[in-house]
């Protein structure tokens, strides 16, 4: 019998890197259609939900999608099964597929779609564009027998814990002794019950963001061989990691516009594009936003850059660019469709190292509205 996750545990492996909070205020995000409590077989990423990609998960049994766009973007005020809308909704719930949004946190998360844009626009050095959210830093303190503090360790820091710069596995060790009375019903590691035990303990101490503390104490007792695991939590003063929207960074080469633009054709896998063309004709310094770009072209300018490539400018934000002196390529917004490889490969790997066998497939529908005639 397949050993199959539930739907939650799914959203919760994606939640550990693109947490709701990280999203931008007022954005439809999460559950849309459907439960969460349930097993789910097969899950499909999907750029967006179409009635096309919803006859592709019913053909391929498909359990739970994961979106990128919200299918219910706007409030409905009723559901009408005679409209395009109102019948992708019935589809979905008479074939008990369910339907997750994660929009901007998986834009704004540091693993999420910027950083997988910046990546396959090679470009180095990258930093936030525009910062939405900073992931506040929190102090973790175990009490740990010295006999398990390597593998405790280890084990916080293969999740995230001790991230310093660009060093990782940070932490620091105090020895101690630890007290503690087992008491009736237990089945205590060390001691007996009804009797004072001392052990020889290590306070191991390391820091880490916020939104991985769930899964670096997850990890923390998975590894710590006690019943009752000794631990605090401490917010910090420190400065976090600032998050945002979209992400600017150097080309490996400089580049022309002409052949700027064939890169980014071929980095993105599409034939046209529209250019804005500002008063640079060489490009060094590339800003990117996936979706709408039409509110970052001064963070873009303001932090120097030659080219903003996104996927949706308004006309006459186009003509405030162009008289700033700022070039843009849109790309279209399509080209976040990226996403679905992307995150298919993560939550593959999370599910197959918990031993689970849930299948996860990305939607081979072409969204892309726009034709080029």
């Amino acid at each position: 019998m397949s050993r199959c996750a539930s739907a939650q545990y799914i959203i919760s492996l994606l939640e550990s890197f693109a947490p709701k909070k990280m999203a931008i205020e007022g954005d439809p995000i999460g559950l849309q259609v459907g439960s969460l409590n349930k097993p789910v077989k097969k899950v499909m990423i999907a750029l967006d939900v179409l009635e096309s990609v919803v006859d592709e998960a019913i053909e391929g049994k498909v359990d739970l999608i994961i979106a990128h766009h919200p299918l219910l973007y706007r409030p409905l005020k009723r559901i009408d099964i005679n409209t395009s809308k109102g019948k992708v909704i019935e589809k979905l719930i008479k074939n008990d597929i369910t339907v997750y949004a994660a929009h901007t946190n998986l834009d704004v998360t540091s693993l999420g779609v910027n950083e997988w844009l910046a990546d396959q626009l090679q470009l180095t050095s990258t930093e936030v564009l525009s910062t939405t959210y900073e992931d506040k830093l929190v102090k973790l303190s175990v009490f740990v027998p010295r006999t398990h503090e390597d593998q405790v360790r280890v084990a916080i820091g293969n999740a995230g814990a001790g991230h310093i710069g660009n060093y990782s596995h940070c932490s620091f060790s105090s020895n101690g002794i630890g007290t503690f009375t087992p008491l009736e019903g237990t089945e205590p590691f060390i001691g007996k019950q009804g009797e004072l035990e001392r052990v020889e303990e290590v306070k191991i101490e390391s820091i880490l963001p916020e939104s991985i503390v769930k899964v670096v104490v997850s990890a923390m007792k998975k590894a710590h061989p006690y019943e009752e695991v000794a631990y605090d939590l401490y917010p910090l003063l420190n400065k976090g990691e600032e998050l945002g929207i979209g992400k600017i960074g150097k080309l490996p080469k400089e580049m022309d516009l002409q052949e700027f633009v064939e890169h980014v054709k071929t980095a993105f896998g599409v034939s046209h594009l529209r250019v804005i063309k500002g008063k640079n004709s060489i490009i060094k310094k590339v800003a990117v936003v996936g979706g709408d770009g039409n509110k970052y072209i001064y963070p873009a300018l303001h932090k120097g850059a030659d080219v903003l490539v996104t996927g949706d400018i308004y006309y006459h934000n186009a003509h405030d660019a162009q008289e700033e002196g700022l070039t843009i390529v849109d790309a279209g917004h399509h080209i976040e469709q990226i996403m679905k490889i992307k995150l298919k490969d993560i939550l593959e790997e999370k599910l197959m190292n918990n031993k689970y066998e849930t299948v996860v497939v990305e939607s081979n529908i072409n969204t892309d509205p726009f034709t080029f005639m």
